[in-house]
């Protein structure tokens, strides 16, 4: 089904003039404006088309910009198809967005009044310069080095002294004269002409100073060398010989303000022989892109790349590109490292904000990380009152910085949706940390209640499982079966054999009855002897139907809580206290939304349950019930049933594996004239499903820095996250038994499996 499209009111205003204040916020005033409806459909040509009709302009002479939601500072460039969908989707919760149409003169604006400008020049279009050579970033040193754009630059780290750029090649980067106006350097930069006033203006620190630096070189396009450099006093000229042009700023005695002592305003280089020059360090790309990061998570480098070449004439690579977002997600998010440090006050929050919750972890003999453990309140209440004895067991691998493993216990509602009960994150998923998370489980439960887990039986959890937890039932999850089984395959079968060895042993699984096992297994027999051998050893009592103890209500894999990975999957790369508090939050929104949707349901039980039960009852219109005075009642359809009233039970045992009423079931309480939902599981009940939502999580304060107290140090572990790009999708997770054989080569002249056509050794006579 097509998406809804995003409609929003465009705002376009032409013909007044931006003002900043002291705080760097950009204000636009005067001119007219009119309103245009767009949506994500909508083409930038059409666009643009549209305004340069409204405002009687030609389209070549016109820009659009427009600014992020909550950034008055920064102006963002409109320039195609996907720049204009970014603008609708940044602004998809407001009506309005506001664009601001520049227009292009014929001859370039004065600049005679901008600070520090060149007081020779006339206009701008005397000196521009064609853009031959883009720019790239370039390493900090200690060095007195000039700042040229004519050659490529790299960027690095940032050191106590920044980032000079050399030209020796005469290519100034001045790309004023674009055809559109579109990737004027100084239209981009404009917010930064103010960064440096005059004498007497006061910095913070000498690094505030050096940004400062940078942005106004970019926005009056000069190239400048440092002659002092340290942590308490600069001093920069102009790199054109023979320029006046000269700043010094030094600490103010008995203070940590720098200030402006000295400046020449006046530059007296021109024409083709000035030259253009800036910094461009990784602190300077994470410094551009924050505020769009913060809108938009997903920025991508190569949308990066794009954007600061057509803002600022700069030409980063990939890698650079990611690692400026790197620096930029840590700023917003926190550093992975404190993160970690955070943990001892972070569980502490927890248990306080919610109380009855369970939040611990432990460290290594190095104080490096191991694992840690959450169960919130809200979520053991809704379990224990709730749910069914049922718990799903599973992990998943994390890609973040420092890796790590999921696990995860959910359980399920009345309504066979996924409910969490607890999480852990381990440095790895070992036999070890499995059977720690198993103990910290049974503490927050504090039940004696039986239950049944579905789970794999490797991993160490069939020993933990039986150790730690009263009279378990252990149901394996057949996916992991499957998989074992195709792997452990000795000789070569084609796709479709082992599909069909799979497709047998899920029916053997599913089978209610010990004769229709039998028959499924030799059915797998009949194609391969060692594949009976294997499923007879592998403990069906713990995984068929036929001969299962336990209550799994039909659940036969353990990746039943997958919305619950994804949350996890979706915050993999927030530092770890983030990634609990997103889960958390999801949590949260999960159980208010349940609740909130509870709360209109009429009927005694829960729609799925409803749906499950009607079909059973159309099943049940055409059998034949002999009636008996007592309990126990004969039915008659396809096959003979006995159905036991007092037991909740019939010979199909569908009743007992579902925990709703068989049509065998449904027919005898027809006929007696009583009510199926009398004999369906509390589990399933409308107000048991309520009560499991009843209760909520309660937000946890943020951790700042400056009100942690120093109790335990957590450090990193020391796995790392491996080169490469990491794989975005889970393998694996419907647990479909077609999904369990991978397809195999086979070659298309003898036929055999294995190999194709260009390795076949088969001789062709």
């Amino acid at each position: 089904m097509a998406g809804k499209k995003k409609k929003i009111i465009a705002i376009c205003q032409s013909g007044g003039e931006f003002e900043t204040d002291k705080d760097g916020v950009m204000s636009y005033k005067g001119g007219e404006a009119h309103a245009i409806d767009i949506d994500d459909q909508m083409k930038f040509s059409e666009f643009k088309m549209e305004v340069s009709e409204m405002f009687n302009v030609s389209i070549s002479n016109i820009s659009l910009k427009y600014f992020l939601p909550g950034n008055k500072k920064t102006l963002i460039t409109i320039s195609n198809n996907k720049d204009l969908k970014r603008m609708i989707n940044f602004h998809e919760d407001s009506a309005t967005v506001d664009v601001y149409v520049m227009i292009e003169e014929a001859v370039a604006p004065d600049v005679s009044n901008m600070p520090a400008s060149r007081s020779s020049r006339t206009t701008l279009s005397e000196a521009v310069i064609p853009y031959e050579t883009p720019l790239d970033v370039v390493e900090d040193t200690n060095h007195d080095v000039d700042i040229d754009l004519g050659v490529s630059l790299d960027v690095v780290d940032d050191t106590t002294t920044p980032i000079d750029i050399d030209t020796e090649n005469n290519h100034p980067l001045l790309p004023l004269s674009s055809s559109n106006g579109e990737r004027n350097v100084m239209r981009a930069a404009q917010q930064w002409q103010n960064t440096i006033t005059g004498v007497g203006q006061r910095f913070t620190s000498v690094h505030e100073f050096r940004e400062a630096l940078r942005k106004y070189a970019i926005a009056h396009q000069f190239a400048f060398r440092y002659k002092k450099n340290d942590s308490h006093r600069v001093t920069v000229k102009c790199k054109a010989e023979g320029c006046p042009w000269r700043i010094h700023a030094s600490r103010l005695s008995t203070t940590q303000l720098i200030c402006i002592k000295k400046m020449t305003v006046t530059h007296t280089c021109e024409g083709s022989t000035v030259t253009t020059g800036h910094q461009a360090t990784r602190s300077w790309v994470a410094s551009i892109i924050k505020e769009k990061l913060k809108v938009c998570p997903n920025y991508k480098p190569k949308d990066i790349v794009n954007d600061i070449k057509e803002e600022y004439g700069i030409q980063l690579n990939y890698f650079q590109a990611w690692r400026g977002k790197e620096i930029a997600k840590e700023q917003l998010q926190g550093s992975f490292k404190e993160s970690y440090n955070q943990l001892p006050y972070f569980c502490e929050k927890i248990m306080e904000t919610n109380p009855g919750s369970f939040a611990t972890f432990s460290t290594k003999d190095d104080s490096s990380f191991h694992r840690l453990f959450v169960s919130f309140q809200a979520s053991l209440y809704g379990f224990q009152h709730g749910c069914r004895p049922l718990l799903f067991l599973d992990s998943i691998p994390l890609k973040s910085k420092y890796q790590g493993t999921l696990l995860a216990a959910t359980g399920a509602d009345g309504d066979d949706g996924v409910f969490p009960v607890a999480f852990a994150i381990t440095d790895l998923e070992t036999d070890e940390n499995w059977h720690w998370f198993l103990q910290q489980l049974k503490s927050a439960l504090s039940s004696s209640t039986s239950i049944t887990f579905v789970a794999d039986r490797q991993k160490g959890l069939k020993e933990s499982i039986a150790d730690i937890f009263e009279s378990p039932y252990h149901g394996y999850c057949l996916r992991y079966l499957a998989e074992q089984l195709v792997r452990e395959l000795k000789g070569q079968f084609s796709h479709e054999v082992k599909r069909l060895l799979v497709s047998d042993f899920y029916a053997a699984a599913y089978a209610n009855k010990p004769d229709v096992f039998h028959r499924c297994i030799e059915s797998i027999r009949s194609i391969s002897t060692e594949a009976y051998n294997w499923v007879l050893q592998s403990d069906p009592q713990h995984w068929s139907n036929a001969f299962f103890q336990g209550a799994r209500y039909n659940h036969m894999s353990s990746n039943f809580g997958e919305i619950f990975y994804s949350w996890a999957a979706d915050a993999h790369e927030l530092p770890i206290t983030h990634m609990v508090d997103v889960i958390r939050g999801k949590i949260t929104e999960l159980i208010y939304t349940r609740q909130a949707n509870s709360a209109e349901w009429m009927a005694r039980i829960t729609p799925s349950m409803e749906e499950k039960l009607e079909k059973e009852n159309l099943k049940a219109s055409s059998f034949q019930v002999l009636l008996s005075a007592g309990s126990t009642f004969e039915v008659r359809g396809e096959s003979i049933e006995v159905v036991e009233m007092d037991h909740w039970g019939c010979s199909c045992k569908g009743w007992q594996i579902t925990g709703l009423p068989c049509c065998h079931a449904i027919a005898v309480i027809g006929c007696t004239g009583r009510s199926p939902y009398d004999y369906c599981s509390r589990f399933f009940m409308t107000e048991i499903y309520r009560l499991t939502y009843s209760q909520s999580v309660n937000p946890v304060p943020s951790l700042e820095k400056e009100t942690l107290p120093v109790t335990v140090t957590v450090t990193p572990p020391p796995t790392r996250r491996p080169p490469g790009r990491p794989a975005t999708k889970r393998t694996g997770t419907h647990g479909q038994a077609h999904e369990v054989v991978k397809r195999q080569l086979q070659c298309s002249i003898c036929k055999g499996p294995g190999h194709n056509k260009s390795t076949c050794k088969e001789i062709l006579l």
